[in-house]
C-alpha cells in the first residue's frame, strides 16, 4: 500500500507541474525527474507483488534507473540556483545510464521465457554486469550529492553578495532535497530493496508536502508576503558570467577612486538611509550611486571587510542603536523598530544584532 500510495503521489505531482503556467526550466526538469521516479517505482512494485512475470517487456528497465537520480538533482539545483549555464552538455550527466541501456541490448532482445528466467536465477549470467551497474549507482549519488552541494554553497555566497535579506529567499527546500538524497544513498549501500524504496517513497511525501509549500516552485504567486513587492527567487537571482567578475576584479579602480566612491556610498546612507528598504539589494544601491554591481561590491569588500549583505544588516543595527534610546520610541516594540530600520522578521533581526554587537537585543538593552 505504501508503495503504490507513493505512486500515485509521485505522478499527481508531475500532473501539477506539467499543468503549471509559465513553467521554468527547475519546473520542467523536476517534473521529469517525478516521471522517472514514478516509473521505477512501478516497476519495483511490480517486482515487489511477483507481478513481473505479466510484464516481461518491462523486465531490466529498472536496472539503469538509479544512474538518472544524481543528474537531475544536479540539474534541478542548477537550474533553481541559476548556475545551469552549459545547458548544451546536460545530456552528458546521462551518460552512464544511456551506455548501461546498450549493454542491456542483448537482454532486451531475448524472448520473454528468457526474461523470466534470468530474474527467476537472480540474474544469472549476468552478475558481472550488475556488480558494474551498482558500483556505478553508488558513485554516481555521492558525486552528485557533492556536487549539488557545492552549487547551493556557491549559490548562498552569491545571495550574501546581492541581497541584503535571506529570509523570503528560501534556500531550506534545496538543502532538505540534497540531504534527503543523500539518506537515500546511504539505505542503498546498506539495506535491501524494501528499505530503499520505503525510503524513497518518504522522500516523495517530503517533496509532495514541502513542494507544494515552496512558493515558486509549484505556484505561480510572488514570494512577497504582501504581495506588493516580487522578490526574487531562487531561479531569479542573478549571477555574474566568469568573465564579467574578471573584468571588473581588474578593472584598474585606484585606492582613491575607491575611496571616493566609499565617501559618496556612507554620504548616501546617512542621508536617504536606504537600508530602511527591507528588500534592498545590490543593483539598486548601485544605481543609486551610478556604478556597475561589481565596481560597488568591491569597494564594499574592500573598504568595509563585509558582503552587502553584512554591511547593511550592519547599518541596520546601528540605526536601531540609535532609535531605541531615544525617549518617543519607549512606547514601541524592540520588534517593531527592528522593522523600522529595516529587518523584515524576527530571526534576522536577533541573527544580525547578535553578529554585530555580541549580544541580544535585550541583553543589549541590560
Amino acid at each position: 500500500m505504501l508503495y503504490l500510495t507513493g505512486i500515485i503521489i509521485t505522478f499527481f505531482l508531475v500532473i501539477i507541474l506539467t499543468s503549471k503556467k509559465n513553467k521554468s526550466e527547475a519546473d520542467k526538469i523536476l517534473a521529469l525527474w517525478l516521471f522517472f521516479t514514478g516509473f521505477h517505482l512501478i516497476l519495483f512494485y511490480l517486482h515487489f507483488n511477483n507481478e513481473y512475470i505479466e510484464f516481461p517487456f518491462l523486465l531490466g528497465f529498472e536496472i539503469p534507473m538509479p544512474l538518472v537520480q544524481g543528474p537531475f538533482l544536479y540539474l534541478y539545483t542548477s537550474a533553481l540556483t541559476n548556475q545551469n549555464h552549459n545547458k548544451k552538455y546536460n545530456l552528458l550527466h546521462y551518460t552512464p545510464f544511456i551506455i548501461t541501456i546498450l549493454l542491456l541490448l542483448p537482454f532486451f532482445g531475448l524472448s520473454s521465457d528468457e526474461k523470466i528466467d534470468i530474474y527467476k536465477n537472480e540474474g544469472k549470467g549476468y552478475e558481472p554486469l550488475l556488480l558494474v551497474v551498482y558500483i556505478a549507482v553508488i558513485i554516481s549519488g555521492i558525486l552528485y550529492a557533492l556536487l549539488s552541494l557545492q552549487k547551493l554553497s556557491k549559490h548562498r555566497k552569491n545571495i550574501t553578495e546581492q541581497f541584503s535579506f535571506t529570509e523570503k529567499i528560501n534556500l531550506r527546500w534545496l538543502i532538505y532535497l540534497i540531504l534527503g538524497s543523500s539518506v537515500i544513498w546511504v539505505v542503498v549501500i546498506f539495506c535491501d530493496d524494501p528499505y530503499i524504496f520505503s525510503t524513497v517513497v518518504l522522500y516523495l511525501f517530503f517533496i509532495g508536502y514541502f513542494g507544494i509549500k515552496q512558493v515558486g516552485i509549484f505556484t505561480n504567486k510572488p514570494i512577497s508576503e504582501n504581495n506588493t513587492t516580487e522578490v526574487p527567487s531562487l531561479e531569479n537571482i542573478p549571477t555574474e558570467p566568469q568573465s564579467e567578475k574578471i573584468k571588473y576584479e581588474k578593472s584598474g579602480l585606484s585606492n582613491t577612486e575607491l575611496l571616493a566612491i566609499h565617501k559618496n556610498l556612507t554620504q548616501l546612507m546617512e542621508n536617504e538611509k536606504l537600508y530602511k528598504n527591507s528588500e534592498l539589494t545590490l543593483a539598486e544601491l548601485s544605481q543609486k550611486l551610478n556604478l556597475h554591481s561589481n565596481i560597488l561590491s568591491q569597494v564594499i569588500n574592500s573598504a568595509e571587510g563585509k558582503n552587502f549583505y553584512d554591511y547593511i544588516n550592519y547599518q541596520r543595527v546601528e540605526e536601531f542603536k540609535k532609535i531605541i534610546v531615544l525617549p518617543e520610541n519607549q512606547k514601541f516594540t524592540l520588534l517593531s523598530l527592528a522593522f523600522e530600520c529595516g529587518f523584515n522578521s524576527k530571526t534576522a533581526f536577533n541573527r544580525n544584532f547578535r553578529k554585530v554587537t555580541g549580544v541580544s537585543p535585550s541583553e543589549y538593552l541590560k
